[in-house]
């Protein structure tokens, strides 16, 4: 019998679903399971969609819907999040969590009715089963949250509608389904947190670094919206234009961003972030270090592309090529999160923006490295870049990032993090840096025997499994941070089942798995 690689992904999904409600078990637990189950019936008529042409938009190819596994990201995450936070007693982000956690549930609902009110006939079963799960999400939002917190997740489902409209109309064929959800979704949470905050200056606290990525990703997002719109009406890669471009960024950063982060932080931004970096000798070196291995990713994206000119050799990268710049990766990563996590972060978030900002570079040609980048970064794209826009790079880096941008500081002990908790902030080093590059180098090179239905090899995943156990007992060694207690058979198992969603998945894998390590992780 034919094993439909779909089932297998939406199985495994249900599995991490399962081990979150053991070990929270809470009436939000419930609603996770119920949400789960309607999603897989989504998934099935929004396939079927895909598959006749009849979407609204023009989604990426190759690939389900991926409703299931993104559904669920948001509302496992904040189920994750409000056990930590109870656990240690902080009400507020408790709360936060439990925000968090409808959030998700409705905006994956609102996702459903719009894939059942497209479909033709009109699924009767399928409506039946996601009315009793809405219904039972509904009833549980109206017991557990308060009016000031339902109303700030209607103003994000509000802010999702409007912003999925534009960017799924600007950038045909960059996202499946599922990963609109995902990333639309949580821009639209961080929107509206940004307002929130910005609104209630008197009630901002907390530490300054974690300002940055919100006010970058507003930032970056009024960037590309505003010339997406221009560039309609006007050509954008003559000079002027390009002036216009450089000229406007330089007026967002400097006069908008700029003293909109010195309202959170108190300080103007650079003069802080000069103090932060020169704190001591050690996040020195750490900068210094983090240069030098930029400069080895530009040498190999030269060097490639030089031979590539040459025709020595063919003109796209292999994948053992590309897994280069996730070894590149890990090796940026480790040291940061070893010796100093909040240069880390802030590292992180300004290579963000300088990879948005070159991105938007290349889409718009803005000179003079608009043409020059579409010739370099060509050489690398694969299936998933389909669309406009190259972000294989930029899904690698929020892989990376996202358990570091997402950690719990208020909620996690001090010193020693006991259990699993202890390796959240290496989930994206685990999944992506060691996990998924050692089962594509392996499963091309080695692999015979592959999952049914799909092209991945079970040498692969078991090596992939094998190297990140092996990580696991470096870090115990290097990082004295981390206790595993007699968490052993937890870990094994989280790794195992992110291992085997990243064997069948056919969402992009750098985004997906590290949220779900850390979601596992993390209870």
């Amino acid at each position: 019998m034919q094993i439909n690689p779909v089932h297998v992904e939406s199985t495994v999904v249900l599995a991490v679903v399962l081990c979150v409600h053991m070990a929270v078990w809470n009436q939000h637990s419930w609603c996770s399971i119920a949400l789960v189950i309607q999603a897989f019936y989504v998934q099935h008529k929004w396939d079927r969609l895909l598959r006749s042409g009849g979407a609204v938009f023009q989604f990426r190819p190759s690939a389900n819907s991926g409703i299931v596994p993104a559904s669920m990201v948001m509302p496992l995450l904040g189920l994750a999040l409000r056990e930590k936070c109870s656990a240690s007693g902080n009400v507020y982000f408790e709360r936060f969590s439990m925000v968090v956690t409808i959030t998700g549930m409705m905006l994956a609902l609102f996702l459903s009715l719009i894939a059942l009110g497209i479909t033709r006939p009109v699924p009767t079963n399928t409506c039946v089963i996601a009315g009793m799960a809405g219904s039972a999400i509904l009833y549980t939002t109206k017991q557990t949250l308060t009016v000031s917190e339902v109303i700030e997740v209607l103003e994000v489902l509000l802010i999702f509608v409007y912003l999925s409209l534009i960017v799924l109309y600007l950038l045909p064929r960059c996202f499946t389904p599922g990963e609109a959800l995902l990333i639309v979704g949580g821009i639209s949470f961080i929107v509206n947190q940004l307002i929130k905050r910005s609104l209630n200056l008197a009630e901002v606290k907390g530490d300054p670094v974690n300002y940055f990525l919100p006010v970058l990703v507003v930032g970056s997002l009024l960037l590309g919206v505003f010339f997406a719109l221009l560039f309609c009406f006007m050509e954008s890669e003559s000079w002027g234009s390009s002036l216009f471009f450089h000229m406007m960024t330089a007026v967002l950063g400097l006069g908008i961003l700029m003293p909109w982060l010195s309202l959170f932080i108190g300080r103007h931004p650079l003069m802080w972030l000069l103090d932060f970096i020169t704190l001591n000798d050690r996040r020195l070196c750490l900068l210094a270090y983090w240069v030098f291995l930029s400069v080895v990713a530009s040498c190999v994206v030269l060097h490639q592309n030089y031979q590539r000119q040459s025709g020595s050799k063919k003109h796209q990268a292999s994948t053992i090529v590309r897994k280069y710049f996730h070894l590149i990766v890990v090796a940026t990563y480790i040291p940061g999160l070893i010796y100093d996590r909040q240069l880390l972060h802030v590292a992180s978030v300004g290579c963000l923006a300088v990879f948005l900002f070159l991105e938007y570079v290349r889409y718009f040609r803005i000179r003079p490295l608009g043409q020059l980048l579409r010739q370099l970064l060509t050489l690398f794209l694969d299936e998933r870049d389909s669309g406009p826009l190259i972000l294989t790079h930029i899904y690698l880096l929020l892989g990376m990032s996202l358990p570091i941008w997402l950690f719990p500081g208020p909620c996690a002990p001090k010193g020693i993090l006991p259990g699993a908790g202890g390796l959240v902030p290496y989930a994206g080093v685990l999944a992506v840096g060691v996990g998924d590059t050692v089962a594509s180098v392996f499963g091309s090179t080695m692999g015979e025997i592959h999952w049914p239905g799909t092209k991945k090899t079970l040498e692969g995943t078991a090596t992939s499994v094998f190297a990140q156990i092996i990580a696991v007992a470096m870090f115990l060694i290097f990082d004295s941070s981390i206790n595993l207690n007699t968490t052993y058979s937890w870990i094994v198992g989280s790794i195992t089942l992110v291992a085997m969603l990243e064997a069948y998945t056919s969402q992009i894998d750098n985004l997906l798995l590290p949220l779900y390590l850390f979601i596992l992780l993390l209870l």
